[in-house]
């Protein structure tokens, strides 16, 4: 186990092997399986191009093999920032075989961030795309190699050898040769958090809880090898690689198709060239697919399920997906600290609109408290908190963050706010931080965003804190309106005359023609908020 990674404690890792949630498995390994099972049955698909299990197998195999050539040891760290392409699955089940960690980035991660996440990981090599959309990644790539001590190398997959240090990624090509397979309680990868903090936490993942969650995932979702998904999101994201994504899909034997986005008409034309049979969403892509399928009928008869997790799903929405699209919504809740939670096919269907389902294993064990950690009855919101099979037990190399992020007995602090129904299923509320203090009050933004959703003139909203001398923080709403804008006070008194309490209701408004994205399509909220704290005397008021 790599230095700065906080283990499971003995008790529980055995507990865990006995109820056969660890079977022992790698990842690397599990690829060799599906190759020898699978064969000749499609795996990827980008474009056109079509990858078979065994084509990828051998595909790897020769990868890890050159990375190894080229000085890639086992242990080593190396940044992936790749869009939806086979070459990102290619390297980091190379990395996975030779026993490196693929230290996952965002495509819209900067200079500040890659440096960050190249100092904290101690990365010696980086993969990136040269230029992608616009953007010169090779650039990036030679600033970083400039600033950061330990990176060693850099890995292109369109070409450009001619700078010091960059290896085109077709030329990390090698007879395959033995090589020892990863210890299955070692870490696999990084996945990024997704909080509050300007940088990203590093989280690692073994191979024993990452093959227990896809397994446990894709048995859930009831894959098998005539299920097609489409990759919708970003892969890098733990929704996309494995929940049950792409990782699932694979180790059932089905065929995984990478859409550059998640832009409806390249999104509806791949799953109904390919008959995809289901695809994770967030609600912000729900919407636009939404819109799209008002536009122009969906017409494809392929698709069973769409998974919406990510961001709170407004009950509006959710009521609109099955019709629109003729198949299975399936609300998912999860963190890629861990723990997953998804409604299921055979869940009455208030249950489907209304909650996040319940942990998809045994193993899960969750809590929700109060401030002072006390155990809050069903019904009452209070924190979430969760430990389990296929949940972290620290952050890498962040020893004052575990402190205040991990109980004593090894619960993780979501930050997330939860409540259970009296039945026991999942119901997310929101963030903690995501909590407007108003004059005293603890106000959630996905409440109020929720009551606004239902005026006639509002597309989107989101919901900010706005500095304030007097009551320390209003509430400013950023609205992306049907038609006509509403004004503030129509927002207030329509609220109002639902029976919300005044305390709740907007301070002021900001028409926007649409609201900012992260990559991964939820509504970027330290944008806003920022935005928000800068024209605090200019924002629309009445």
């Amino acid at each position: 186990m790599l230095d700065g990674v906080t283990p499971w404690p003995a008790a529980l890792a055995a507990g865990y092997r006995e109820r056969g949630y660890w079977r022992g498995e790698n990842l690397s390994d599990l690829l060799r399986e599906w190759s020898r099972t699978y064969g000749d049955r499609i795996a990827l698909v980008h474009a056109d191009r079509r990858i078979s299990y065994a084509g990828l197998d051998q595909q790897v195999d020769r990868m890890a093999a050159g990375f190894r050539r080229r000085g890639i040891a086992a242990g080593d760290r190396v940044v992936v920032q790749l869009p939806n392409v086979p070459e990102f699955v290619i390297v980091c089940f190379a990395l996975f075989r030779m026993g490196a960690k693929p230290v996952f980035a965002l495509l819209a991660h900067r200079a500040n961030e890659i440096r960050h996440l190249c100092a904290l990981s101690g990365a010696v090599g980086y993969v990136v795309q040269g230029t992608y959309r616009g953007f010169d990644y090779a650039a990036l790539a030679a600033d970083t190699m400039a600033e950061s001590p330990a990176l060693e190398q850099v890995f292109v997959v369109d070409g450009l050898a001619g700078a010091e240090g960059f290896v085109p990624l077709a030329e990390v090509d090698a007879q395959p040769e033995p090589l020892v397979s990863p210890d299955p309680s070692d870490v696999a990868f990084f996945l990024l958090s997704g909080g509050t903090t300007a940088l990203p936490k590093l989280i690692p993942r073994t191979h024993d809880d990452y093959a227990y969650q896809t397994r446990i995932a894709a048995e859930l979702v009831g894959l098998s090898a005539e299920d097609t998904y489409l990759a919708a999101l970003p892969v890098e994201f733990n929704f996309a690689w494995g929940c049950p994504g792409v990782i699932g899909t694979l180790r059932a034997g089905g065929t995984v198709v990478l859409a550059a986005d998640a832009d409806p008409d390249e999104c509806f034309e791949a799953i109904e060239r390919e008959r995809v049979t289901f695809t994770s969403l967030v609600p912000t892509v729900a919407q636009l697919w939404l819109d799209a399928v008002e536009a122009a009928p969906f017409g494809s008869s392929s698709l069973r399920l769409i998974q919406i997790g990510g961001a709170p799903l407004q009950r509006e929405i959710a009521e609109r997906i099955s019709p629109a699209f003729d198949c299975q919504l399936q609300q998912v809740f999860g963190m890629a600290e861990g723990m997953i939670s998804f409604t299921l096919e055979t869940d009455p269907a208030e249950t489907v609109l209304s909650t996040q389902g319940r942990p998809i294993s045994p193993g899960d064990e969750i809590r929700i408290v109060d401030e002072a950690d006390a155990d809050l009855p069903p019904g009452s919101t209070g924190e979430l908190l969760v430990r389990g099979p296929y949940t972290l037990q620290g952050y890498y190399r962040a020893p004052e963050h575990n402190a205040r992020a991990f109980t004593e007995d090894g619960y993780y602090r979501s930050g997330d706010l939860a409540r259970l129904t009296p039945t026991g299923e999942l119901v997310i509320e929101g963030r903690i931080k995501d909590v407007i203090i108003r004059g005293g009050n603890k106000i959630s933004a996905a409440e109020v965003e929720g009551h606004l959703l239902t005026h006639p003139a509002v597309d989107r909203v989101a919901v900010v804190a706005i500095p304030d001398l007097f009551l320390g923080e209003r509430i400013c709403a950023y609205v992306r309106p049907v038609d006509e804008p509403p004004t503030l006070q129509t927002l207030r008194d329509a609220l109002h005359d639902l029976g919300i309490a005044d305390y709740k209701l907007p301070d002021r408004l900001e028409i926007v023609t649409d609201l900012p994205l992260t990559g991964l399509g939820k509504v970027d909220k330290k944008f806003l908020a920022k935005d928000a704290a800068a024209k605090a005397d200019t924002l629309q008021k009445d």
